[in-house]
């Protein structure tokens, strides 16, 4: 690419250092709840999502554990519609942006 845009290259760097560090957040985060993890080819980014279908409390509790043992500062929740609410827990790990997921259904009260 051309005009001051990252080029191929560039944005190839940074998938292999988004991997590297995914790699070494997994062999270091073994005991916590699994994740769908995704490199992001627009910076050294990674985004993860909770898997498969989780009570709210639950949820609320593995992202907890995610952004404690990540050291992710960021943390928030929005409706989502529907009855669903929406979990986002965001920061930096090394050179790596880190952005987790999650939409669940809050329980009935």
């Amino acid at each position: 690419m051309t005009g001051g845009w990252i080029t191929q290259a560039g944005q190839a760097w940074w998938q292999l250092q988004a991997a590297r560090e995914l790699a070494a957040i997994l062999s270091g985060c073994g005991g916590l709840p699994l994740l769908s993890w995704t490199v992001i080819p627009a910076g050294p980014l990674l985004e993860a999502r909770l898997t498969g279908p989780a009570p709210a409390g639950q949820a609320r509790a593995t992202l907890a554990a995610w952004r404690e043992a990540l050291g992710l500062e960021g943390y928030r929740e929005w409706p989502g519609g529907r009855g669903t609410t929406r979990l986002h827990v965001s920061g930096c790990h090394g050179e790596v942006r880190i952005r987790i997921f999650a939409s669940v259904f809050e329980e009935a009260r």
